[in-house]
């Protein structure tokens, strides 16, 4: 499929911000959090609403210097409102495969990102160009065909994330890409590769777990629209999954696992 078909449906709705708001550089990105510290240059790459992006700029400190990058205009507009007054840090509109940047970066990174592309390795190796000869770049993806539900979920949204990797992967977007990492990191020329283990686990009774299980209503909620506008699923559908998922959350669910890799690897000095 066209890569335009990707964009198209990467593209996101306004309502995915809260996910996105949810996210911090401790829980969502753990291992670009262990090899960061003060003074280092990060670019973040599809940073969304930035909260991410802060906490980087938290770790490099005021000698460091951190820059996120989106095409969603709304998204960039809304981390410079939130996070601009961190120093050090800066948010900009762009798609580094078209608009590089003039510097260079000590680490890049792209946390669920490669995986909306229908042509991850372009964005890699624009990833790897903005990275210094010696730097890191790290991703961070899932793969869509290993979640695990305990027990398993209504057979609502079941049916509704089968037709979302279906819809998924109509355009060219990998729903693996989290095990096709290294392959991807080996053909970009990284040197020390390194792919470690990131699931995001959530277990009843633990802090955060309704929110954490809870994401697949808020995915049926906002980007399931898109998936209706598409003639994936119905509405009745969508809205059936939504409903009975989070009442299936509040009241039965005992773990989710969203299976995750981080990949990382060193330019060529």
């Amino acid at each position: 499929m066209s890569d335009g078909l990707a964009e198209k449906r990467a593209a996101q709705p306004a309502a995915t911000g809260a996910i996105l708001d949810r996210r911090s550089l401790a829980a969502s990105h753990r291992r670009l959090a262990e090899i960061l510290r003060p003074g280092l240059s990060v670019l973040d790459v599809g940073c969304g609403t930035g909260s991410i992006t802060r906490g980087i700029a938290m770790a490099v400190g005021p000698t460091g210097r951190v820059v996120g990058v989106d095409v969603n205009v709304a998204f960039i507009e809304k981390a410079r409102q939130a996070h601009g007054g961190v120093p050090g840090l800066s948010f900009e509109v762009r798609d580094i495969r078209t608009a590089p940047l003039s510097e260079t970066f000590d680490v890049v990174t792209a946390s669920r990102t490669l995986g909306w592309l229908a042509d991850p390795e372009g964005m890699l190796r624009a990833m790897v160009a903005a990275t210094r000869p010696g730097g890191i770049v790290i991703a961070l993806e899932y793969n869509q065909d290993k979640i695990e539900w305990t027990p398993q979920p209504p057979g609502s949204m079941s049916r509704f994330y089968t037709a979302f990797r279906r819809w998924r992967g109509e355009s060219g977007m990998d729903n693996e890409m989290a095990d096709h990492l290294a392959t991807l990191f080996e053909r970009a020329g990284l040197e020390k590769l390194a792919v470690t283990e990131q699931h995001e686990i959530a277990t009843r009774g633990e802090p955060g777990f309704a929110e954490q299980a809870g994401v697949w209503s808020d995915v049926a909620a906002s980007r399931g629209h898109q998936l209706v506008a598409d003639g994936a699923i119905t509405e009745r559908e969508r809205s059936l999954a939504e409903t009975e998922y989070r009442r299936w959350v509040e009241t039965t669910a005992e773990r989710q696992l969203m299976y995750m890799l981080a990949a990382e690897g060193t330019r060529r000095a």
